[in-house]
């Protein structure tokens, strides 16, 4: 059973799938400009894993959740720095697999998915206060 009861539960999670989302993306552009000695240990970008859920009601709402955080399966990029201190002992260090344009563009459509929602919510608390002061 979930807790999806009514639209202020569908933008609070939704709002919250988001955040795990700008969050991933700080952590990967935080992580941008760092070099390893192994490729094994150079950072990987990282992504949020989303999934559906449903009201358990029969009133067909819906909404998103982050379910997990995957690793991107891309390979680090091998630099020739023999003065690095992380350099192996062939002189190569492995530089983060992340790219930043592609953080930025993730970080404004997270931005912006969030702000909307949050836009909606606001709206229609606005609309119900409205209707209420009617009734009285």
């Amino acid at each position: 059973m979930n807790d999806l009861k009514n639209v202020f539960d569908v933008g609070a999670r939704a709002m919250s799938a988001q955040m795990v989302r700008i969050n991933t993306v700080a952590s990967n552009l935080a992580n941008a400009g760092t070099v390893a000695s192994t490729a094994e240990g150079a950072f990987r970008a990282l992504r949020p894993v989303f999934e559906t859920t449903f009201s358990d009601a029969s009133d067909s709402l819906a909404t998103t959740d982050a379910t997990g955080v995957v690793m991107l399966d891309r390979q680090p990029e091998r630099l020739f720095r023999p003065d690095d201190p992380a350099a192996d002992k062939d002189g190569f260090v492995y530089a983060a697999a992340v790219n930043p344009e592609e953080e930025m563009v993730e970080m404004t459509e997270a931005s912006r998915q969030y702000q909307n929602t949050l836009e909606a919510m606001s709206t229609l608390r606005a609309l119900m206060a409205r209707t209420v002061q009617m009734g009285q």
